[in-house]
């Protein structure tokens, strides 16, 4: 039997409570989960790359079917080098939904043997984003019913 292997990416500045859903829930449906930090050229997130993986290790550390891993090209090509049969994309709003279908076709059109599924978010976690969470907390306010406690003292860190 082959082994049911999927990618989760995203920039992950900061991870939240969102990300964390998704991730538990991408490990019951496949034997393995990959989550991956795409590196982009043209973005200055608050958290270097270290860090974010650093985050991610711990925030994932319950999972013991998640490697956590970066990239540099596009999603596709990254699934296709570590043998992904699909990508996992959570959806929040209708916007997501319309941005990541476009996403989504042009996966399928580059490499049509990896499919991309699509999770929508907890009712709970539907409004928050981690752009969201870095503006309350650039200002001092609580983000701990947003983001893990790791994430809550990084952010800290970075604000203060």
């Amino acid at each position: 039997m082959t082994e049911r292997l999927a990618v989760y990416a995203g920039s992950f500045d900061p991870v939240t409570f969102g990300h964390v859903d998704l991730m538990d829930r991408a490990v019951a449906l496949f034997d393995k989960v990959i989550i991956a930090i795409g590196v982009h050229p043209t973005r200055k997130p608050l958290f270097t790359l270290e860090e974010r993986l650093g985050l991610l290790r711990e925030v994932s550390k319950h999972l013991p079917n998640v490697t956590i891993a970066s990239f540099d090209s596009l999603l596709i090509n990254f699934c296709q080098s570590v043998g992904a049969r699909a990508i996992v994309r959570g959806l929040r709003v209708v916007t997501d939904f319309e941005y990541e279908l476009q996403i989504a076709h042009a996966n399928a059109d580059l490499c049509p043997e990896i499919d991309t599924i699509f999770l929508p978010s907890r009712t709970e976690h539907g409004f928050v984003s981690a752009s969201l969470i870095r503006e309350i907390a650039s200002h001092g306010g609580d983000v701990s019913r947003y983001a893990p406690k790791v994430v809550c003292e990084a952010l800290k860190t970075k604000y203060t």
